[in-house]
């Protein structure tokens, strides 16, 4: 039996023969990468200079960079930093780039980082309610999701904030629109400190 056809449309023809779209993909790929590097180095002097510094948990490793092609079929780039990660405990501050999409941060604990932290969050939203505007809390039962539909994150509300203790773990995020290009490295170090803020709050 003779193997099928396998047809291009005539946009796929167009980009197959056209080198020039996966080179600037790539540009792009690399200038997230420099950004994320960059913020790495600012994210390390905000965390060194709070209280969270003295007392971070030995078994918390190096800030890391990793890439991929394929959540949800396109490509992304995150930073995590920090990074603490068993089976039972978790501590990240993570950046994300996902292409055609958005750019984020998201805090996520789990154990006894979330038993550690919740009540200080708790009291940071309380102190300025209009905060949470801004802010998105993760519903899904799967702690890697990070696309923002409905069955993924929810708008932070009292109700959520008040519900803190019981998730299985906590997720804080944030996003920007690609369009905002330009406002990326302010808008992932403002929130960074606030992230911090949030959690030396007593």
């Amino acid at each position: 039996m003779s193997p099928a056809k396998v047809t291009l449309s005539p946009k796929e023809r167009e980009l197959v023969t056209d080198p020039s779209w996966i080179l600037t993909k790539n540009r792009v790929i690399g200038k997230v990468y420099t950004l994320f590097g960059q913020l790495s180095e600012q994210y390390r002097i905000i965390w060194n200079d709070s209280a969270l510094s003295v007392r971070t948990d030995p078994g918390f490793q190096s800030p890391k960079i990793a890439r991929g092609e394929q959540y949800r079929d396109l490509p992304w780039v995150m930073l995590d930093n920090p990074r603490y990660f068993t089976t039972t405990d978790t501590f990240a501050i993570r950046s994300f780039f996902w292409w055609g999409n958005f750019c984020s941060i998201t805090l996520q604990l789990s154990g006894h980082f979330k038993e550690m932290h919740v009540g200080g969050i708790q009291k940071y939203f309380r102190e300025q309610p209009a905060a949470m505007n801004d802010w998105w809390i993760g519903t899904n039962k799967d702690a890697w999701q990070h696309h923002f539909e409905e069955d993924n994150y929810g708008q932070l509300s009292e109700k959520g904030l008040m519900e803190l203790h019981s998730l299985a773990h906590l997720k804080l995020a944030k996003k920007i629109s690609l369009e905002e290009w330009d406002n990326l490295p302010e808008f992932f170090t403002k929130t960074y400190r606030e992230i911090i803020e949030m959690l030396t709050s007593q």
